[in-house]
């Protein structure tokens, strides 16, 4: 096998159980494909945070091992480990009395790096999270808002430009505008530095919208079902998932279902210089939808490449919607 192909990070039969009898994880065995998002979502105290924890060893695994590349993570120092390893956490633990700027720069500090270089890195960090240096740089954790304290934990979280980013409920402690927002932006980061990703929520909302596989946690450290979004949403494995997965299951369906071109109309007599409300292949139905409400358009010009491979009506929405209803049944 190609050793591109290997996943990142490996876990096999990996449990945790404590000395009280609890037991945390059980038998877990999973696999995160190299530069892609798994969120591992589940009900409170279902393992899914230990999971993670374990990755980077501030939790001990008590069976199974955990590679990370290839390499046993026993087998490496722990603090070397986890200066290779983002780590973002919903509390953010931003020192308050340094500034942004070092903040940022901390691993890089204690990696040794040069000041002048670590803080040339910050500002281009700042930058890619969308914070201008020049405006926050110099600011202190306690002048920015919630949101923009956590995308100073994501720019810290890159600083080492670390090929793994572990991430503990990174957008929870924000409220849902912002939530939503960060939660675009990083999808935008990701199209661009195609990091290996452990995301951990209890949303299965925003699993399916941050997952490239969704991996669902059921109470006692099982492991349910792991697949892409629309595999868990339109084939849950048991009735823990089907009930996890919820009411609004069809509704959801819009998240996870992308636009493809049997669901486009040919454009006929509408001039692609005409379509103000435009997207590309392969987005999700509900991403389509929110453009073609935000403009006063019939249609919305569905982009290929450097062309246009027709148009995406409501009605063309809707045959979407039903046909991904009917591949589940």
């Amino acid at each position: 096998m190609d050793a591109t192909s290997d996943p990142m990070i490996r876990l096999s039969g990996v449990g945790k159980t404590y000395d009280d009898g609890t037991v945390a994880v059980h038998e877990l065995d999973l696999e995160v494909p190299r530069g892609e998002v798994m969120c591992l979502v589940g009900p409170s105290g279902c393992g899914k945070s230990t999971t993670l924890k374990m990755i980077n060893r501030l939790i001990e695994p008590t069976t199974g091992r955990i590679l990370l590349d290839g390499r046993d993570v026993t087998d490496v120092d722990p603090v070397t480990l986890r200066r290779g390893i983002g780590y973002v956490i919903q509390q953010i633990g931003l020192f308050p009395h340094h500034t942004v700027a070092t903040n940022v720069a901390t691993v890089l500090s204690l990696l040794g790096t040069p000041r002048a270089k670590a803080r040339e890195r910050a500002t281009e960090l700042l930058d890619l999270v969308g914070l201008d240096p020049d405006l926050y740089a110099d600011r202190y954790p306690a002048q920015l808002s919630g949101g923009q304290r956590q995308r100073v934990g994501v720019a810290r979280a890159l600083a080492a430009d670390p090929p793994v980013l572990l991430m503990d409920e990174p957008f929870g402690a924000v409220d849902p505008v912002v939530r939503g927002r960060l939660q675009e932006e990083f999808r935008r980061l990701q199209q661009e530095l195609h990091k290996t990703v452990v995301l951990v929520t209890h949303d299965i909302d925003e699993a399916v919208t941050m997952g490239d596989q969704v991996a669902v946690f059921a109470t006692g450290g099982r492991l349910a079902q792991v697949g892409t979004p629309l595999e868990v949403v339109a084939r849950p494995a048991d009735d823990f998932v089907a009930d996890f997965v919820g009411s609004t299951t069809s509704l959801r369906r819009l998240r996870v279902t992308p636009v493809a071109a049997e669901h486009l109309e040919p454009l006929d007599d509408v001039r692609t210089g005409d379509l103000a409300a435009t997207v590309d292949l392969g987005v999700t139905l509900e991403q389509a939808l929110t453009v073609l409400l935000g403009h006063d358009e019939q249609v919305v010009g569905v982009r290929q490449g450097s062309g246009f491979a027709g148009v995406l009506t409501p009605n063309g929405i809707h045959r979407a919607l039903r046909a991904s209803l009917a591949d589940a049944s």
